[in-house]
């Protein structure tokens, strides 16, 4: 009877207590414990499992795993710890159906982690982190799983126990493995590994296209099929694309078959629209697209009959002109620049280096250089207020690029946003109305009054945006 009382116990508090976390705001939740079958005797598993031990083993794993449970609910994990060991190492596989054993010892060592100064026992709790999920994929095999799980541990988690190309390594395995249906959790740190590799020109541009293109899928994908995580997509959605499109301004990385479905897709929501179809005419040529190819034919009739505007006469204008109509971006800059430094009149000037700081901005997607010619801008032509207009957009439009999209990151990068639409107005009264337009728009995305007192800062005080703006502002709440 006691033997039946311990295993009925057992049994029913394995299979209710399973639970799963919350999604954070990286993006990764531990999976719940399957519904167990009953024919527990025609489980087979590579690894150990309770009904591989002898009747008395059995009892005591049975117990270890009960009570262990109950310590991590209330967060003893030092008293877990014990119990955990016995119950794991008897039978790590458990009744070889449930899973939660090795993200429980997980949990455990990530506490320990966290609560240790000792450089050693901080490497010595991360070895054993990766050790369980290697036992975890030997138990339950998930192509892809295991690795993106390590991975974004890693990235996250334990930086300074990790080998960079390691974890990128191990994020391009579970791509590989899973393809589009890649694990949700894989999605932003990848994407924000490989932006930063693409640009500082650590891999090429085919290891990059290769996965950029399973990014993409599963972000297709996964929104598609997001069922109970369409929350979760949500915060993928607030970066992952952004930081992807950011990556246009390199050429050659996205092919011809990338500009079309994109941009020719733009073009379909709003067929006379000239910004969107010059703007797809020259994606198209930039993208490598021939130039007899359909829907560089399509979009250049769309071009000619709604669009048509005299071509500035020939010389060096004309030149600059044509070079950036027909997408080569990097030349029209340097025709643009010629002209400006040989013309002694100041508002052409400054008119056309504000374009290439335009170009700068929405073709190449190169913020710095952006802000310099715009500033450049604003120097030759006292009181012009579209110069910081457009600062304030770059700066507006970094929240993928300085932090993961939503959340405290993400969201000063506003208040430097704000400052420049501000000052626009003030020294351009014919700015008003669009730099209203956008405060409004980006004053809600400010952080809240909780946000700013959970980082012992408050509204008025000064404070420096980091990331690429290293801008001083005012703390604001949107509350």
């Amino acid at each position: 009877m006691k033997n039946l009382s311990i295993t009925s116990l057992f049994i029913l508090t394995l299979y209710i207590l399973a639970c799963t976390p919350k999604t954070t705001e990286k993006v990764v939740e531990v999976e719940p414990a399957p519904t167990p079958q009953k024919e527990e005797n025609t489980i087979t598993n590579p690894c150990t499992t309770l009904s591989d031990l002898s009747a008395a083993a059995r009892e005591e794993a049975e117990t270890a795993y009960v009570l262990y449970r109950d310590y991590i609910k209330s967060k003893e994990y030092k008293q877990a710890h014990t119990l955990w060991e016995k119950a794991y190492y008897a039978a790590p596989a458990a009744n070889g159906r449930i899973k939660y054993q090795f993200d429980d010892g997980i949990k455990i060592y990530k506490n320990f982690y966290e609560e240790t100064t000792d450089p050693v026992l901080k490497k010595t709790y991360h070895d054993s982190i990766m050790s369980i999920y290697d036992k975890r994929a030997e138990c339950y095999p998930e192509p892809g799983y295991v690795e993106g799980r390590k991975a974004f541990d890693k990235y996250y988690y334990y930086p300074n126990e990790s080998n960079p190309e390691e974890t990128y390594d191990l994020f391009k395995q579970a791509l590989d493995k899973k393809g589009k249906k890649a694990d949700y959790f894989v999605i932003n740190p990848m994407t924000a590994i490989l932006a930063d590799k693409l640009i500082n020109e650590q891999i090429s541009l085919d290891e990059g296209r290769k996965y950029i293109t399973i990014l993409l899928d599963a972000i297709e994908y996964g929104n598609a099929n997001c069922g109970t995580k369409c929350n979760t997509w949500e915060i993928i959605n607030n970066y992952a694309p952004a930081r992807l499109e950011n990556l246009e301004g390199i050429k050659g990385l996205y092919d011809c078959a990338y500009y079309e479905k994109k941009y020719l897709a733009v073009l379909a929501a709003d067929p006379t629209n000239c910004e969107v179809i010059n703007t797809a005419y020259s994606r198209l040529l930039w993208g490598g697209c021939d130039p007899a190819n359909a829907s560089v034919v399509q979009v250049k009739e769309a071009k000619e009959t709604n669009c048509y505007t005299p071509p500035p006469p020939p010389g060096p204008l004309r030149l600059a002109f044509d070079a950036y109509n027909s997408g080569q971006y990097i030349e029209a800059i340097g025709l643009f620049e010629d002209f400006v430094n040989k013309t002694d009149d100041i508002e052409k000037k400054a008119k056309y280096t504000l374009l290439i700081a335009k170009i700068y901005y929405g073709d190449l997607k190169k913020f710095t250089k952006a802000r310099k010619y715009a500033l450049q801008a604003a120097e030759l032509k006292a009181n012009w207020g579209e110069p910081y207009m457009l600062i304030g957009k770059l700066y507006a439009s970094s929240g993928p690029l300085c932090g993961p999209g939503t959340g405290w990151d993400s969201q000063i990068v506003t208040w430097a946003a704000i400052d420049k639409f501000e000052y626009a107005k003030k020294i351009d009264s014919s700015m008003s109305s669009e730099a209203n337009k956008w405060i409004g728009k980006y004053k809600q995305y400010m952080p809240t009054k909780e946000d700013v007192f959970f980082r012992q800062l408050k509204a008025g005080d000064s404070f420096t945006v980091p990331c690429w703006i290293q801008e001083r502002t005012t703390i604001r709440t949107a509350d």
